[in-house]
């Protein structure tokens, strides 16, 4: 298939904001893949990428690198790049420019062709890694048309923004390959285990389809082939919520209780034989390198060949026997002076459940069964003792209560906030391991949230409105934030927010915001609001707000005959698009069921 052919429809995808336009362009699109290799490559330049999200996969260009890969491929002076992208404000409308000029009309570029050099560029590492990455890509400027040339370059500076989200390209999957949009079920299913789209891509079209079922169940069978294994991160399940100990027993009956801790939700992957140790965040980040001791003390305390388990990681001090809050544990984030922060905020991992071990899949087996596995696996006191941690291990299995009257579950949930923890997740006992979803198996009960919203919500920015007075230096005044809509795989406006930051952070949300700035609405935001800067919906902030009530003037659940949700109040608690994808946000159905528990009426 021809790179032209791919650009083509990105352009299409480009210029429309509508969600049903979107997939039939990508169904359109994936009708045309031939193979699997192409399916695949297709796939994750879509992506605006070479590799599965989870592989620590960058092209490592700056701007100023990119006008000089440009000047190269088009024989121009540098200082002509710089002052055409001043002017133009987008190296990719550059590269189309100057291809344009020198009447530049392509060579029949490959996909295969254009995705093997991006590859490269990724992989050009040690001395003289500057200058061969510039001269890869300035080969391929050189053998593109204005077209092409612009989105290789909208995919090495990070700025493809297709409106196109992961749940939209596995509805073109289904149409395009098995015949209707119903069928992404199907497919979200193995992509939550296995969370590459590639390979869902080169699976589908790896399989035949038998006779003329053009819905051949033979394809959908083929997506039982794809296990977890170590090394590719499962999707993290998830959590509902309900008001009370009390209505927890009533709608789940006898629960497995375990504390929740407020750290980073780590996914270990440990293989002894394979000398393989990688640690996941909550949105598939590979964090190995930032938390040394974790992976330590895999090698010393991990009675088994292979493991994958869930935990949540937080900082810990042990003369006090105290953990820290959460804006704390974040400072472990970074790729600098690891050791000595490790010393400073040691972890500990509080292991809540087990998904593989030693080649075997346990996802499919009820939690009572998962958990025994996970107290033999992992080797160490574990628990919580008299709210106190065994100062030697650094992995700790959680503590699990089977309770089965509200009345003690709240004396459980009480003990957990005396002692300064979050609160309880509590989960049914046969449960399985549903990745990425979030249903009643899991429930999080932090206190008693009757009368008032006691939560936080995780939004999305997606845009803002200009400053005035003191904050016309920071640029923002104010925020317009969304949550996410699953089914349709958009993120819809929820509230602003103009009080309760302070200047560090209005100075904060510009920056992080500033690469983001998208001049038209971006085709993933349903809002009546329109801000005076739309931004690509990638910022995820916490927010905690008094309650939430019925507005008129946001989209979160609007239908025809009803207003949408709005927070009343809202201030921003800290940023979380660290360990948090968008799709990671608090959801529409959670907002639906926060505002239930508040004891309002829909």
């Amino acid at each position: 298939m021809k790179f032209s052919e791919l650009a083509n429809y990105f352009s299409q995808l480009e210029a429309t904001s509508k969600r049903l336009e979107l997939i039939d362009i990508l169904s359109t699109l994936f009708k045309k893949v031939k193979n699997p290799e192409d399916a695949r490559q297709v796939t994750y330049l879509l992506q605006g990428r070479v590799a599965a999200f989870y592989e620590p996969v960058e092209f490592g260009i700056g701007e100023r690198l990119l006008e000089k890969a440009i000047a190269q491929a088009y024989s121009v002076e540098i200082e002509k790049v710089k002052n055409l992208n001043g002017k133009l404000g987008d190296v990719a409308l550059v590269a189309e420019s100057e291809a344009e000029r020198t009447n530049c009309n392509g060579t029949g570029l490959k996909i295969k062709e254009v995705f093997e050099s991006l590859q490269k560029i990724t992989k050009t590492f040690g001395e003289g890694a500057v200058e061969g990455k510039v001269g890869l890509l300035a080969e391929i400027l050189s053998k593109a048309d204005p077209l092409e040339a612009k989105y290789v370059m909208r995919i090495v500076s990070g700025r493809l923004r297709l409106g196109v989200g992961d749940m939209t390209i596995l509805e073109a999957f289904a149409l395009s390959r098995l015949g209707d949009r119903k069928y992404r079920k199907e497919l979200e299913r193995a992509y939550n285990e296995i969370s590459d789209l590639g390979v869902i891509a080169q699976t589908l079209w790896g399989s035949e389809l038998s006779g003329k079922e053009k819905n051949s169940l033979t394809l959908l069978s083929s997506m039982n082939q794809l296990k977890i294994s170590v090394g590719r991160p499962v999707r993290s399940e998830l959590c509902e919520r309900l008001a009370s100990p009390e209505k927890t027993i009533e709608k789940m009956g006898a629960v497995v209780a375990q504390f929740k801790f407020d750290g980073f939700r780590t996914q270990m992957h440990f293989d002894r034989k394979k000398n393989i140790c990688k640690l996941y965040s909550r949105n598939l980040e590979e964090t190995t390198n930032a938390f040394p001791e974790l992976t330590s003390a895999l090698f010393a305390q991990i009675d088994a060949d292979s493991v994958i388990l869930d935990s949540e990681a937080l900082a810990y001090h042990p003369e006090s026997e105290e953990f820290f809050p959460f804006q704390e544990t974040t400072k472990r984030r970074r790729k600098y002076d690891i050791a000595e922060m490790a010393e400073q905020l040691p972890l500990k991992a509080f292991v809540f459940d087990i998904l593989y071990k030693d080649g075997e899949a346990l996802i499919d087996l009820p939690l009572n069964e998962r958990l025994k596995i996970l107290s033999d696996t992992v080797k160490g006191v574990g628990g919580r003792v008299k709210g106190k941690v065994n100062e030697n291990d650094t992995l700790i299995v959680t503590e699990s209560r089977l309770i089965s009257d509200g009345e003690t579950l709240g004396l459980m949930l009480n003990e957990a906030l005396t002692t300064g923890l979050e609160g309880l997740v509590v989960k049914k006992e046969d449960s399985m391991y549903e990745a990425g979803a979030r249903n009643f198996n899991w429930v999080k009960l932090k206190h008693d949230a009757s009368e008032h919203l006691n939560d936080t919500v995780d939004c999305v920015v997606l845009g803002y409105i200009y400053g005035r007075g003191k904050r016309v230096a920071f640029g923002v005044g104010a925020l317009l934030v969304g949550v996410y809509d699953k089914e349709r795989d958009v993120f819809v406006s929820i509230s602003k927010i103009g009080t309760g930051l302070t200047d560090l952070e209005w100075v904060e949300v510009r920056k992080r915001c500033d690469d983001l700035v998208s001049k038209e609405r971006p085709a993933r935001i349903e809002s009546a609001i329109v801000p005076s800067v739309w931004v690509e919906p990638q910022v995820v902030i916490e927010v905690l707000a008094d309650e939430i009530t019925r507005s008129p003037l946001h989209t979160a659940g609007q239908t025809e005959t009803e207003p949408g949700y709005a927070l009343r109040f809202p201030r921003l608690i800290t940023f979380r698009d660290h360990d948090k994808r968008p799709e990671d946000a608090t959801s529409v159905e959670e907002v639906r069921e926060l505002f239930k528990i508040q004891g309002k009426k829909d």
